[in-house]
């Protein structure tokens, strides 16, 4: 007779750490369609601060506030200058890399007075820097940014609107 004891004891190790992980609360706060492809890792993680720029605008009758552009300096885990973050969307890191992407996925923020929670999907690259592997973004925790309701109407048509906001990027690219 075999003894199995080293063998069960390392599978029921491993189950548990799996669980541990699948359940951890960042896990269970992402919604599915905000997770990156299972085969890319995290590369970076950058907090962003500044404005997202809104545009009075009007479709027939209807005034509303239109996204123009974000504006925001990137910071890295140790609070140092990283980049920027502006129209594209595209982020640029200090190095000179930049990536382009485009919102593939979202979800409401868990605060409601803030902007939504997104994955994006890089659609180019310029640049060999730290930013020339990513491949999928994600945009969480904001705070922030979201268009005011009122405002907008034709006395005010055309006028820009910088709404503060703070969000995390998270990069990842290929394991």
């Amino acid at each position: 007779m075999f003894n199995r004891t080293p063998e069960l004891a390392a599978a029921a190790l491993l189950a548990a750490a799996s669980a541990a992980i699948s359940f951890s609360p960042a896990a269970q706060q992402l919604p599915q369609q905000l997770q990156p492809p299972a085969n890319e890792q995290l590369l970076l993680q950058v907090h962003a601060k500044g404005n997202q720029i809104y545009i009075c605008k009007s479709d027939a009758a209807q005034f509303t506030w239109t996204l123009k552009a974000p504006d925001a300096q990137l910071f890295d885990k140790d609070g140092k200058s990283f980049g920027k973050h502006f129209a594209g969307p595209s982020w640029e890191a200090n190095d000179g890399s930049r990536v382009t992407g485009k919102a593939v996925a979202n979800a409401p923020s868990p605060d409601a007075d803030s902007i939504p929670w997104l994955l994006v999907n890089v659609i180019s690259h310029d640049g060999s820097g730290v930013l020339s592997r990513a491949t999928t973004i994600q945009r969480l925790n904001t705070k922030g940014g979201k268009a005011p309701a009122t405002g907008c109407d034709a006395s005010h048509l055309g006028q820009e609107l910088r709404v503060p906001y703070s969000a995390d990027y998270l990069f990842y690219g290929p394991k």
